[in-house]
């Protein structure tokens, strides 16, 4: 079974083809599965989730301790998700860390929507999980195919967002701003719409790449690579939602 692409950077062609004779070639040893990969998803989404309140329950008490541990999350999660993607074999110890961290900076992060537009934060992950139930569900029903054409185009989608995102950080410096990129008017909102939908269709590619992994008999440890790699888009996802319903908010308020 040909591996599969994934615009997910944790997730590339070549994470599970060492492991593709395993099965046939007479490995021992308990392989991944798809349950197990659920498991420890989950069990990050916890940790995600303690971290979070940490940093949302600061933010509200008004802490100095908050900014600290805001931006020491922010730069943990970006050196520990470094580690994971160049040393795979490090997932089973990092993954938890990762995700306490993201829930650092998640949590302080939604806390300060929250403060502007009261019940968004609830909205995007009612959002993000029931788009992720959505497509899990179409996906294994067969009613979404990842064609190969359909891969490249999320992907190249995907690299697209990423240089925008890349040149906009970059303009910033400079003291200019890409409009439509930030703007709570019809533009900026279809932009932020065309994003969510393509973090969206990135989940797809991850659970076609997942079930490549399995297929492939990858070491049971590389459940925690593979649920790293979900968690990633998951995150993404959320963080575009809010974004989406922050500019709705933002423009009917204008208006």
């Amino acid at each position: 079974m040909a591996l599969m692409r994934s615009g997910n950077p944790a997730l590339k062609p070549t994470t599970f083809t060492q492991y593709s004779t395993t099965v046939t070639g007479g490995g021992r040893g308990e392989t991944m599965s798809l349950a197990g990969v659920a498991n420890k998803t989950g069990l990050m989404l916890l940790f995600l989730c303690g971290g979070a309140g940490i940093t949302w329950k600061l933010l509200a008490l008004h802490s100095p301790a908050v900014m600290p541990l805001f931006l020491g999350g922010m730069l943990a999660n970006f050196i520990l998700s470094m580690i994971i993607i160049f040393k795979k074999d490090t997932a089973p110890y990092l993954s938890i860390p990762y995700a306490f961290c993201e829930g650092l900076t998640l949590g302080g992060l939604s806390a300060i929507f929250e403060m502007r537009y009261p019940g968004i934060v609830m909205q995007a992950v009612g959002a993000t999980f029931g788009t992720l139930l959505c497509l899990l569900a179409a996906y294994r029903s067969g009613l979404i195919k990842p064609t190969e054409n359909f891969k490249l185009g999320v992907v190249a989608a995907t690299g697209g967002i990423c240089m925008l995102y890349g040149m906009t950080m970059l303009l910033r410096l400079f003291g200019m701003n890409m409009p439509f990129v930030h703007d709570t008017g019809m533009f900026g909102i279809l932009f932020s719409l065309g994003v969510v939908v393509v973090a969206a269709l990135n989940l797809v590619l991850d659970f076609d790449f997942i079930e490549s992994g399995v297929d492939a008999g990858a070491p049971k440890s590389m459940e925690w690579y593979a649920a790293f790699g979900l968690m990633v888009t998951l995150i993404w996802l959320y963080l575009e939602i809010l974004n989406l319903l922050a500019k709705l908010q933002g423009g009917s308020r204008r208006n």
